[in-house]
């Protein structure tokens, strides 16, 4: 199985490098192309207004100066030799969990792979939930290949992709693995801190408080609080077909 690994969290990333790990224990044909630097946040973005910058760093392994989405693109149309039969992205420095998922450059890189054609898997590892003091990628790094191995070959049919999110806790506490449904975050939980620069001019950064909160079950939010691995099947066509048709009547005088 040729394998693709990329990230949002650039090419010297912690994370990529366990995802390399959790990939070689299924496949020892291992290709990885990742932006050159931190893309989070980045979403399903394209380079259009800029050239892109591509840097062989070692044997079947490059940095693209891009997005996570250019680098899927890179890899499969101009890099990679064959096109990959599995794009896994991440493991993320951080969840990937309810509205994360429309701001996220880790599943990006799993939606181009999928618009593509290709199964794609984001993984991601929580933090500041059950351990607020340190990142560690124990839990992705134990389990991730025994779930992988699990996904790869089911039939998701055209246009679905999987999210993975590993709890953060020691691995030996993991409460098992749930089929979840994209949750809600608590956009109250938004926060803009604004500082001053040594100039005296203000800049801001924007981040989401850590609280609890109580997600319904069967959410992601909730089994990654409760120390289960969170798997959300995910589909690239967002029309929401209960809204058709009011849509339609409301609009068929015209």
């Amino acid at each position: 199985m040729r394998i693709l690994l990329t990230n949002d969290d650039g090419i010297h990333a912690e994370g990529l490098e366990s995802l390399e790990k959790i990939a070689r224990a299924i496949s020892d044909d291992i290709w990885i192309v990742a932006p050159e630097s931190e893309q989070s946040g980045a979403s399903h973005s394209l380079s259009l207004s800029d050239p892109l910058r591509l840097r062989k760093i070692g044997e079947r392994r490059f940095a693209v100066l891009g997005t996570p989405t250019d680098c899927v693109l890179m890899a499969a149309r101009k890099v990679m030799p064959e096109v990959p039969d599995l794009v896994l992205s991440g493991v993320n420095r951080g969840q990937n969990i309810a509205d994360d998922v429309t701001y996220s450059g880790t599943i990006a890189a799993a939606m181009e792979g999928t618009t593509l054609g290709i199964r794609s898997i984001a993984l991601s590892q929580v933090i500041g939930i059950h351990n607020r003091d340190a990142l560690t990628y124990e839990v992705a790094e134990r389990h991730g290949a025994a779930v992988l191995k699990k996904l790869v070959e089911l039939p998701l049919g055209p246009g679905v992709l999987l999210n993975i999110n590993f709890p953060d806790c020691r691995p030996d506490e993991v409460a098992g693995v749930e089929v979840t449904r994209q949750g809600k975050r608590d956009q109250n939980l938004l926060h803009i801190d604004e500082r001053r620069d040594t100039r005296g001019k203000p800049y801001y950064w924007l981040g989401f408080q850590r609280e609890r909160g109580n997600p319904p079950a069967g959410t992601d939010l909730r089994a990654v609080f409760e120390k289960r691995i969170s798997v959300t099947p995910l589909h690239m066509n967002l029309t929401q077909l209960d809204a058709f048709e009011p849509v339609r009547k409301a609009l068929e005088t015209m």
